[in-house]
């Protein structure tokens, strides 16, 4: 028998609107929060990008652009995987392999690498790579091993150009040219000097395949695969977008973390808030279901009617928060488009899975906190319900207390594990410390709020008779009190644990980069140095150490305990004597020698720690392209977060990275006259602000992340609070009829606001404080850096927040 909403409830919607319209916000907002984090785990999941360079290649492999790890043991036993910071190459081998298969015309080793020609940065390819580019000659003939063709404004066959590569400068006849396109000249070197010419020699990027008449696509990737065995992966279709574009892994990983592990967050965030909306509103109602008891309703009825109107209003308020969610998806993704964290020609998927979970979310939180709050009301006597229903009863609950206090305590002993370890280790327990504090406070709220109640109460009693009222009605009605006091609470907490994690982490690697930049110049080029500039420098007037550095990233261990996992870590190789790197950079070596010889590494402390390393062990890493390394760990620093983590010799990583030309020369001594040759000069002040900006992706992360979960629980704090206010109407107009005066009422209700603002900003404020204490010295061996502005601003908006949500709605009931 089909589920028929009985006239109870529907005439309570119809009726009093009024009374549900809090719990529509409420789950409307949860609705936005899970479909715009959905939209976004759905698109990191989906994401591809079209083939542009492999357009006209139908079959093309490339080797796996991802580092695969072992996590757990035994049954537990797992493969992970993570992106790696550079392109991973296919040895030139394999090319004769593809070009054997059956239906196979031809196979072509392709390379794209980075030289120089003067001033210019210049994308270097093999001619063989036009069988499926298109490009044409406009003049001359393909290119023979010492010639090139350019395509580039002023390029003539017959001259003569030099081009400085990874094995240093070549000169080349120009054997024709092909009409420019694009902003970035291009060169194509005969086949032969490409591959050897790459800066990794005998590596190639991918293999084109092109079938002869009749193979079809498939037939033709089934048969490469079996020739190169498990050695490249083989991508057919959209697919060989991501053969193209290596960056694509990270985008994935990113927004499959966004809304993934933040939309968890949020999601649960939004689900907790929303629950508790939609139980005050089920306990407002208290008196109505105290007098359906006394004239026989039974408990089951009780029930379905709370769960009647749940499905009354759960449902459209899930709908209408999709659009809002789809809108919020749209600009998160267009701002990390603008940003460059996600590739230009990844789309933002939107399907129906996303918008269904959230409205099933909304419909299935409202049926649950509905559930939970209607089983008291359902349960009791008669009698014992309209008793309840005008005085709030003072008893904690015997399951609530002890699961209340079950957490507070997790969250103390996780602070203290959180405190002893480091790097992600403390990044993820002091998470979970700000997740059970907080489910402390929702669960002990009634408590903490006659705890409340009773410490403002004293000073409330020299306020006259409003303050005195206050203070009686927030003993008098701790339950109301608390959950009003929950959501900011939760606002303060969130907001500050992630605005304040990124201004702690900038004011740690501002001052170690202050502190470690000894160096006078700092030499910059975003086309690569010449190779052989870091001598050149050296040799300059006045310079006393000169050394290159190569910036990259390579993958290290990190966690303990089984859960092992491999994350990026920023890199240096350095090209030139430790001496001179000491001259120029101070790195507060803690432990062992900065030395560099061959196959020998040194590591930022807390990456150290994390990796449970220690100087005189060998630590597995993976280099940027993936291939594995053991070096032997020979100092350990302080100044990683600030100048690079990693710091190993040049040669260990050039031949493993796209550009193996070195990015950056630092000198101590010289001049800017004898130096500014060598590339773009900037000074250490100089070189600190630029470097702040690589920072700026992860702090408008942080910021907007906090905007998302604090607007979020902003949002919840006032619409608790307006529907508590406009709940107590009767109570009000009470106080008007027996002589107070509006004034004294409207002074009431702000002393009530204020103590609810204050004491969910100290408890919030506790709550960040036991969370970044822990995890910034994890992080960066330092205490949380909160600075006055920021932290003023949040506690200004709290309280203007909580008194304009009370006041406002007070005037009004006051005027009826």
């Amino acid at each position: 028998m089909a589920y028929v909403p009985n006239g109870l409830a529907r005439a309570a919607v119809r009726f009093k609107p009024a009374a549900f319209a809090g719990t529509f916000v409420a789950l409307m907002m949860a609705s936005l929060i899970v479909a715009a984090c959905g939209i976004l785990l759905e698109t990191g999941l989906r994401a591809s990008v079209p083939p542009d360079r492999y357009a006209g290649a139908p079959v093309v492999a490339a080797a796996d652009q991802e580092a695969h790890y072992v996590i757990g043991s035994g049954e537990g036993r797992s493969e992970e995987s993570t992106p790696l910071p550079d392109r991973a190459r296919l040895d030139d081998s394999l090319v004769a392999r593809a070009a054997a298969v059956p239906g196979a015309r031809t196979a072509v080793a392709d390379v794209t690498f980075p030289v120089r020609s003067g001033d210019r940065a210049v994308t270097a390819h093999g001619w063989g790579s036009t069988a499926f580019t298109g490009e044409k000659l406009t003049a001359g003939r393909a290119p023979h091993p010492g010639e090139v063709v350019l395509a580039a404004p002023g390029a003539s066959v017959g001259e003569r150009t030099t081009l400085v590569t990874a094995e240093g400068p070549r000169d080349f006849r120009v054997s024709g040219t092909v009409a420019p396109s694009g902003a970035r000249p291009t060169a194509w070197l005969a086949d032969s000097d490409a591959v050897r010419l790459t800066g990794h020699p005998g590596r190639i990027d991918a293999i084109a395949v092109l079938p002869k008449a009749g193979v079809s696509d498939a037939a033709l990737k089934a048969q490469v695969a079996k020739a190169l065995g498990g050695k490249a992966e083989v991508h057919t279709g959209h697919d060989r977008g991501a053969a193209e574009d290596s960056t694509l892994g990270y985008a994935k990983e990113m927004l499959t973390a966004l809304g993934g592990s933040f939309g968890g967050i949020a999601a649960l965030t939004a689900v907790f808030t929303a629950a508790g909306t939609v139980a005050l509103s089920v306990g407002q109602r208290a008196r109505e279901y105290a007098l359906l008891r006394a004239i026989g309703t039974t408990p089951r009825q009780i029930r379905r009617t709370i769960a009647t109107e749940t499905l009354l209003v759960a449902p459209a308020a899930g709908a209408v928060g999709l659009l809002p969610g789809i809108a919020l998806a749209t600009w998160w993704f267009g701002q990390l488009k603008e940003k460059g964290a996600v590739p230009d020609t990844v789309d933002l998927s939107l399907s129906f899975i996303p918008l269904t979970a959230a409205v099933g979310v909304a419909v299935l939180t409202a049926l649950g906190a509905g559930y939970l709050a209607a089983r008291r009301p359902s349960r009791i006597k008669p009698g014992q319900a309209l008793s309840e229903a005008s005085v709030e009863r003072v008893r904690a609950g015997w399951v609530r207390t002890p699961l209340g206090v079950a957490a507070a305590v997790g969250g103390t002993v996780l602070s203290g594990v959180a405190a002893g370890t480091s790097g992600d280790d403390a990044a993820n327990a002091a998470l979970g410390v700000v997740m059970l504090f907080m489910l402390a406070v929702a669960l002990l709220g009634p408590l903490i709020a006659r705890g409340c109640a009773a410490l403002f109460g004293v000073p409330l009693r020299g306020a006259g008779a409003p303050g005195s009222l206050a203070a009686a009605n927030s003993r008098t009605n701790a339950r109301r009190l608390a959950s009003a006091i929950t959501p900011i609470v939760l606002a303060m907490a969130f907001s500050s644990v992630l605005v304040f994690m990124h201004t702690s982490q900038d004011r740690a690697a501002a001052d170690q980069q202050r502190a470690g930049i000894t160096a006078d110049h700092i030499v910059t080029s975003e086309a690569g140095l010449a190779p052989g500039a870091v001598r050149e420098a050296a040799r300059a007037d006045g310079v006393t150490a000169a050394v290159g550095l190569l910036k990259t990233s390579v993958l290290v261990p990190a966690g303990s305990a089984g859960d092992h996992w491999l994350q990026a870590a920023s890199a240096q190789g350095v090209t030139g004597p430790a001496a001179d790197l000491a001259k120029v950079q101070d790195l507060k070596v803690e432990t062992g020698a900065l030395k560099l010889g061959r196959n020998e590494i040194a590591l930022d402390t807390a990456l150290a720690h994390s990796a449970d390393v220690a100087t005189g062990d060998r630590i597995a890493i993976r280099l940027p392209d993936g291939t594995k390394a053991e070096p032997k760990v020979v100092a350990t620093y302080g100044r990683g977060l600030g100048l690079s983590q990693v710091t190993l010799p040049a040669a260990d990583v050039r031949r493993h990275v796209s550009s193996p030309l070195p990015s950056e020369i630092w000198t101590k001594g010289g001049s800017a006259k004898s130096l500014a040759a060598l590339g773009a000069l900037t000074t250490r002040d100089g070189y600190t602000t630029a470097q702040s900006l690589d920072r700026e992706l992860n702090a408008w992360a942080n910021t907007t992340m906090a905007a998302v979960l604090g607007g979020f629980a902003a949002i919840a704090a006032v619409n608790t609070l307006v529907m508590t206010v406009l709940d107590r109407r009767r109570e009000l107009g009470t106080l008007r009829l027996i002589g107070t005066t509006r004034r004294q009422v409207l002074r009431m209700v702000r002393w009530e606001a204020l103590i609810v603002a204050v004491a969910g900003i100290a408890l919030g404020s506790g709550i960040a404080l036991a969370t970044l204490i822990p995890m910034m010295n994890g992080l960066t061996g330092e205490g949380p850096y909160i600075p006055p502005q920021i932290y003023g601003a949040f506690v200004a908006a709290t309280l203007l927040m909580g008194l304009a949500s009370t006041t406002l709605p007070a005037r009004a009931a006051l005027r009826n």
